[in-house]
């Protein structure tokens, strides 16, 4: 495959393997407001956007949030670090699920866990969380660069500038279909989550 794509690559595993997404200790111990909830998210993952224009997190969101129930109500129109950590989740989430999903996802352990009284309570399933994320980054990088090993080496009859562009496409399918797969595996899960939550009829 073209050396250009080699580089490219090389270099997005790089970034990927030093992002550092919202680390558990960063999370505020006071009470925020709106403007406030909304200037910290937009600060530290603001290395997460793909163009400078996008938008972490709004006002708008988080009203929307709160009406689809992925979020409880602010206490006295602030946002605890229960509500942090809710909304940390829904960000990664919201990319490749819908509202109605993360709230099936979200609510045995809003339920539970984030009333501040249980334990775990949700600032431990959110360290845990973000432990095991940061272990799994490498084991993905491999995986990525199997995929581009399998396709660089696909298309061997085709030569110059037409094999390259196969050889990418190729690669970019590879890791859309896997993307596809684990997609399938999520839905199925909040399906049966969907199920166990459902009342049972009587007989």
């Amino acid at each position: 495959m073209n050396q250009n794509y080699t580089k490219l690559l090389g270099d997005i595993l790089k970034n990927m393997a030093h992002m550092d997404h919202i680390r558990p200790a960063e999370i505020p111990d006071i009470d925020l407001y709106m403007d406030q909830v909304t200037s910290f998210m937009n600060d530290h993952l603001k290395n997460s956007k793909r163009f400078d224009d996008d938008k972490i997190l709004t006002k708008t969101m988080i009203n929307n949030y709160a009406k689809n129930k992925l979020l409880p109500p602010p206490e006295k129109k602030r946002y605890t670090k229960e509500h942090m950590y809710l909304l940390i989740f829904i960000y990664y989430m919201k990319g490749f699920l819908s509202l109605s999903d993360i709230q099936t996802i979200l609510q045995p352990v809003t339920d539970r866990f984030a009333s501040g009284t249980e334990t775990p309570g949700i600032e431990d399933i959110y360290a845990e969380v973000y432990r095991l994320g940061k272990e799994h980054i490498a084991e993905i990088s491999r995986d990525i660069m199997e995929s581009f090993h399998t396709a660089a080496n696909s298309l061997k009859d085709y030569d110059g500038e037409e094999r390259d562009t196969l050889q990418l496409f190729n690669f970019i399918c590879l890791l859309s279909f896997d993307i596809y797969l684990r997609k399938e595996v999520i839905e199925r899960l909040i399906d049966g989550l969907s199920e166990d939550s459902s009342p049972k009829k009587g007989k």
